[in-house]
C-alpha cells in the first residue's frame, strides 16, 4: 500500500510534537516503520490520509463499540452542539448519564465524571486514601492504570519489593508507597497482605488485564482480591476504563460476579469523546468535595458533548442481545485466526472475553501472565502486523494492547480479516 501522505505528515508532525505523535501508543516504534495518519472513518474501517481503508481492531482503543461515525452517536452530537458545547455548570444530562451509570454497574451507588481515564483512577485513589487514612497501594504487573505518578511502577524483584519508576521525571518518593504484585497469582496476595494488609488504603487492578494484550483473570484471583481486601479494610478497586460497558453491560464485575468497592470508567461512556468516571459506594464517594474532605474538580468534567454521545452509546448497548451478538462475533474472528495459524505451523494462541480478544504468538496454550506474555515471539508479531496492515487489517501497533471488535464487524469483515490472516501466517511459516 501507499504511504506517502502518512510518511510527509509524520516528518512535519515531528517538527512540532515530541516523537510526531500526541501519545506513544500511536507509535510504530516496537512494530518499526512510520506512524499511519487518518482522516476518517466508517462503519468498521478507518481511512488513511493516503486512502487506504482498512478493518480497524482498535476502534480509538476501545470506545467505538458501535463504528466508526455511528448515525447515533453524531446525531446526538448534532442536537447538542446546537444547544452549546459547554457550559462549565451542571446540566440535567450529568444526572441521566450518572443514573444510568448507577442503574447498570453493580458496585456503584454514586458516580463522579471526569475527562480522563488517567484522572479517575487518580482520583478513585485519592479518595480511597481519604477513606481509610492510609497511604499505602496495590497494584498489579501488567496493569496499566494512567500517567499518574504514583502508578508508573516496575515490578520489583520480589512480591514485597517497592516498585522504581518507570518514566523520568517521576521521583522515586512518588512511587515509595506502591507496591507491585504478579497478576493472577491469588496466593501473592494473601501472602503480601498476611504481613502488611492494615497498612493498605487500597489495591488497585484491571479485572480483566488489556495493557499487556489481553489476559483475563484464573479462576478464584478476583475472588481471593475480594476477600484479602475485606479482611484487611482495604478498598478494592477495579479499574473498567477498558473493561467496562466492553465485555458485558456491566462490565468485568458482571462477568466474573466480583464487585468491587470503586471502580474507574471511561472509553464507552463518552462514545469516542475525551471522558472517564469513578464511582462506588456511597460511604466512599461522600468522602469527595463538596461533601468531604477530599478534593477533586473538572472544568470540563462532564461535557455536555461527551455527555450526549455517552448516554445515546449506553441506550444503544442496553438492547437486547447485544453483547451476545458482540462476542459471538469476537469469537468466530478468534476461532478462524487459530486454525488458520495452526494450518501454517504457526504457534499461535488467543483470550476473548465478550468484545476483547488478545492474539499471542506464543507455543503456550494458555497464557494467563506476565511472564507469559513477555516470552512471546515479537519477531512473529512485528511482521503479522505488517502484514495484516499491507492486507487491509489495522491492529493495535504493539505486542501488548488488546483488540477490539464493534457490532458493525460483519461477515464481509470477519471473511477479509481472516483471508489476510491467513497469507500473514503463510508468510511467516515460509
Amino acid at each position: 500500500m501507499n504511504h506517502v501522505n502518512s510518511k510527509s505528515l509524520f516528518d512535519a508532525a515531528q517538527k512540532v510534537i515530541p516523537g510526531g505523535v500526541n501519545s506513544p501508543v500511536r507509535a510504530f516504534r516496537s512494530v518499526g516503520g512510520n506512524p499511519l495518519f487518518f482522516k476518517g472513518g466508517e462503519g468498521a474501517y478507518l481511512i488513511d490520509a493516503d486512502d487506504n481503508r482498512y478493518v480497524d481492531y482498535v476502534g480509538a482503543w476501545g470506545p467505538l463499540i458501535l463504528g466508526h461515525g455511528s448515525p447515533l452517536v453524531v446525531d446526538a452530537l448534532r442536537k447538542q452542539l446546537d444547544q452549546g458545547i459547554g457550559y462549565g455548570a451542571s446540566t440535567e444530562a450529568e444526572i441521566n448519564i450518572a443514573t444510568k451509570i448507577v442503574d447498570i454497574v453493580p458496585s456503584i451507588e454514586k458516580v463522579r465524571l471526569t475527562t480522563s481515564g488517567t484522572e479517575a483512577t487518580m482520583s478513585a485513589i485519592r479518595v480511597a486514601r481519604g477513606y481509610t487514612g492510609r497511604d499505602a497501594i496495590v497494584k498489579f504487573e501488567g496493569c496499566y492504570h494512567g500517567h499518574a505518578d504514583g502508578l508508573l511502577v516496575k515490578a520489583g524483584s520480589g512480591a514485597l519489593t517497592l516498585g522504581e519508576p518507570d518514566s523520568l521525571g517521576v521521583p522515586k518518593a512518588y512511587t515509595n508507597l506502591t507496591h507491585v504484585l504478579p497478576y493472577n497469582d491469588a496466593q501473592a496476595v494473601e501472602d503480601f497482605f498476611s504481613k502488611h494488609g492494615d497498612t493498605i488504603a487500597c489495591l488497585i487492578v484491571e479485572p480483566i488485564a488489556g495493557n499487556m494484550n489481553l489476559v483475563p483473570p484464573v479462576p478464584g484471583f478476583l475472588e481471593t482480591l475480594r476477600e484479602v481486601c475485606d479482611k484487611h479494610g482495604t478498598v478494592l478497586i477495579f479499574d473498567e476504563v477498558m473493561t467496562g460497558f466492553r465485555v458485558a453491560r456491566g462490565g468485568a464485575q458482571e462477568v466474573y460476579g466480583v464487585t468491587p468497592d470503586m471502580t474507574c470508567l471511561g472509553k464507552v461512556i463518552g462514545g469516542g469523546l475525551p471522558v472517564g468516571a469513578f464511582g462506588g459506594r456511597t460511604d466512599i464517594m461522600n468522602m469527595i468535595a463538596p461533601l468531604g474532605a477530599v478534593y477533586q474538580a473538572g472544568t470540563l468534567s462532564g461535557s455536555p458533548l461527551a455527555v450526549a454521545a455517552g448516554i445515546c452509546m449506553l441506550d444503544a448497548i442496553s438492547q437486547p442481545g447485544f453483547y451476545e451478538d458482540l462476542g459471538a462475533r469476537a469469537e468466530k474472528l478468534m476461532t478462524g485466526l487459530k486454525s488458520r495459524a495452526a494450518k501454517a505451523g504457526i504457534p499461535f494462541t488467543t483470550n476473548q472475553v465478550g468484545g476483547m480478544f488478545g492474539c499471542f504468538f506464543s507455543e503456550e496454550d494458555t497464557v494467563t501472565t506476565f511472564s507469559q506474555v513477555m516470552a512471546c515471539n515479537s519477531d512473529h508479531f512485528q511482521r503479522y502486523f505488517h502484514l495484516m496492515l499491507d492486507g487491509g487489517v489495522y491492529l493495535a501497533p504493539s505486542a501488548f494492547e488488546a483488540g477490539f471488535i464493534s457490532i458493525v464487524h460483519g461477515e464481509a469483515e470477519l471473511a477479509a480479516t481472516l483471508a489476510a490472516a491467513e497469507n500473514a501466517f503463510t508468510a511467516l511459516a515460509s
